[in-house]
């Protein structure tokens, strides 16, 4: 039996942009050039890098270059990107694993070459309390109902820009800054 899929979820996207501020802790994400969203995030604890080994957020220009977990429920933890079966729920103590969604990111610049082998994603966490800090080990943190919400509204290809500076400075549409957490405008 030959089965039938839509060719659209195979083409990139290339209407989509996300844009991470470091000093806002937060993320905009635009499609065709109109701020659709914004949601608080966490990036490293470690400061700004690419360095093998650094824990660090790797600045610059990104795509998206695989979705896991689609489908999958609220808070399940993976491992080696994976499902595991178990379900985290938010704040649980003690708790640090990758939850509800991955999007894993490639770097497409020089200075963020070794964002993919260093496994860079933006992911859902258990340690929702500590959203919008600086708390993560490299990647670029979500709670999980906006990690879900983001990965429902971006596809593969899309551009991840990751700064260090307000949002207030980038080229947004107006009112981005003010925007509502994971919410549509």
């Amino acid at each position: 039996m030959l089965a039938l899929t839509s060719c659209a979820s195979f083409l990139p996207d290339h209407a989509s942009v996300l844009h991470v501020s470091v000093p806002d802790q937060r993320m905009v994400l635009s499609r065709d050039g109109v701020v659709v969203a914004t949601y608080e995030i966490s990036t490293s604890k470690f400061g700004l890098g690419d360095e093998p080994g650094s824990n660090r957020t790797p600045l610059g220009e990104h795509v998206i270059a695989q979705k896991i977990g689609g489908g999958q429920p609220a808070g399940m933890k993976f491992k080696s990107r994976r499902p595991t079966g178990e379900i985290v729920p938010p704040n649980a103590p003690g708790r640090d694993p990758i939850v509800s969604r991955i999007l894993w990111l490639k770097g497409v610049e020089p200075c963020n070459a070794n964002a993919y082998h260093r496994y860079i994603y933006i992911h859902g966490t258990p340690q929702e309390n500590l959203i919008g800090q600086p708390r993560s080990y490299g990647c670029i943190r979500m709670r999980s109902r906006d990690v879900m919400d983001l990965y429902e509204r971006v596809g593969r290809g899309a551009r991840v820009i990751i700064v260090d500076e307000p949002l207030a400075c980038l080229p947004l549409a107006p009112g981005a800054e003010a925007a509502s957490h994971g919410r549509s405008l």
